[in-house]
């Protein structure tokens, strides 16, 4: 069985969310948590709270145990980008990109 959780809209760039991403495919869930707990990147704690949500709902919309639970499929993608302008020296406006990230998380049961 497989149960997932998303997280849309988090300010960050989607390049830097898929290095955390892609260290934690496959990983048993507490494994991963662990390794997230420690990462020194920005994006890795707000994909730590999602991989807690999807743990939560296979916990209790499916009765599976969090120990049996792999991190089946890990994905970020890109979201819209806010745009802003940036004053600078004689009259010129220089831009400024502000993305954002959609997380997806899905763990799965080892049997699956």
């Amino acid at each position: 069985m497989q149960v997932k959780a998303q997280a849309k809209f988090l300010r960050g760039s989607t390049r830097k969310a898929r290095l955390v991403t892609r260290a934690i495919k496959g990983m048993p869930v507490e494994e991963a948590a662990a390794v997230l707990r420690f990462m020194p990147q920005y994006a890795a704690k707000d994909i730590a709270r999602v991989l807690q949500s999807a743990t939560a709902n296979a916990e209790n919309n499916h009765n599976l145990s969090a120990e049996d639970l792999i991190v089946f499929d890990a994905i970020a993608d890109e979201g819209p980008t806010i745009k802003r302008f940036q004053p600078r020296a004689q009259g010129r406006a220089f831009p400024i990109h502000k993305p954002m990230t959609h997380i997806t998380i899905v763990v799965a049961d080892q049997e699956a």
